[in-house]
């Protein structure tokens, strides 16, 4: 596999998805512990991705926003990202996989219609550098026609059809058109009439609970869960393998309540797990569907629980390299688990994970 080569802006985690809020778990679920709260807010707006030509420019929950545009040839990235109100956080981040395969030392170039914008190479490679002149950047690339990446000896060439339409709605969504900070569309408006990032869902995790006779590897799936018609499904899926079946995950949520994961399917780098809430013992199993910012989902993707943190997250890859697909973490509140943060990268453009644009944000105590 080449190396990846990228610059990781300061911010670059925005968001993308449909337009939908997160929802909860399915009713039909254990009895919730005593004392336990869910979310106490909703959002004030939704997160949404749009696709302009070759660009695309996404906004999460919380009103934050990244562009990306992608490489006209070769593998390679650029990406805007905007924080919400007035006097917002903004950046820019590179990234390309070099044709040799070798890893490249050193800073990036940012050429934009010729002018060249240099990265700070002060973190190590792998880590992320930032373009110094992120301001001087985007104005440059409003209205640009030809955008390259250059280093170690290598370039790639970006597209820049779509960039200046993706930042105007940019400022539309995060309401600085016409104002100082408008990123296009600049005016005299100044920068305190730009609305503030709206509140944030605010989640509880319940109380952590003992683990005790939980969580161990050849754990046997209780017979309430075996007889269902979900498991029975996901049993059949994966009859080839008897290693695979007994890859069972448990964990206790509570007094009364524990977690139970059935592997449901296994390709070439994505597994699937389904949950059920059941009461102890393994009785009473109801399935949980879990709702993401696109759809509610019953199978998660290479998923997994953490008890410290009261949290089952996914990572499920577009392709093996994992530089596109969805992340997501839904946390128990003792009722039912909630979404709290969720990002996707829809494009397999070779942006690595932790840079995906977020589509959902949440607010914790802790």
């Amino acid at each position: 596999m080449r190396s990846i080569v990228w610059g990781a802006a300061a911010l670059v985690l925005a968001a993308c998805g449909a337009d939908h809020s997160a929802a909860k778990t399915s009713s039909e679920t254990a009895r919730p512990e005593k004392g336990d709260a869910g979310p106490v807010a909703d959002p004030a707006v939704n997160s949404e991705t749009r696709m302009f030509r070759d660009w695309t420019a996404t906004c999460d929950n919380g009103n934050n926003c990244v562009a990306t545009g992608p490489a006209s040839t070769g593998t390679g990235w650029i990406q805007v990202g905007v924080n919400a109100g007035g006097d917002s956080l903004r950046s820019v981040a590179v990234g390309f996989w070099p044709d040799s395969g070798s890893d490249v030392a050193g800073q990036i170039t940012v050429r934009i219609d010729g002018a060249a914008f240099i990265t700070d190479q002060s973190m190590e490679q792998g880590t992320g550098q930032f373009v110094k002149d992120a301001p001087g950047a985007i104005a440059a690339l409003t209205n640009s026609r030809s955008i390259s990446l250059e280093a170690g000896g290598e370039s790639v060439a970006l597209s820049p059809t779509g960039a200046a339409a993706a930042l105007l709605w940019i400022d539309e969504r995060q309401g600085r058109l016409d104002t100082t900070t408008a990123l296009v569309r600049k005016g005299s408006r100044p920068a305190a009439s730009v609305p503030p990032e709206p509140a944030l869902p605010r989640v509880v995790a319940a109380p952590e609970a003992d683990q005790t006779g939980f969580g161990d590897s050849g754990q046997t799936l209780p017979a309430a869960i075996e007889k269902t018609a979900e498991a029975k499904e996901c049993r059949a899926d994966t009859e080839f393998s008897p290693a695979i079946q007994a890859e069972v995950q448990s964990a206790r949520l509570g007094p009364s309540t524990e977690l139970w994961g059935v592997p449901c399917f296994i390709g070439a780098y994505n597994t699937g797990m389904r949950y059920f809430l059941t009461g102890p013992g393994g009785s009473r199993p109801r399935m949980i569907t879990f709702q993401g910012t696109d759809q509610p989902n019953d199978t998660l993707t290479n998923a997994g629980y953490d008890p410290t943190d009261r949290t089952i997250s996914q990572f499920a890859k577009g392709r093996g390299i994992g530089d596109c697909g969805v992340a997501s973490t839904w946390v128990w509140t003792g009722r039912d688990f909630v979404l709290q943060t969720e990002s996707q990268m829809g494009q397999c453009w070779g942006v690595p994970s932790d840079l995906w644009p977020t589509t959902w944000r949440t607010f914790s105590d802790e």
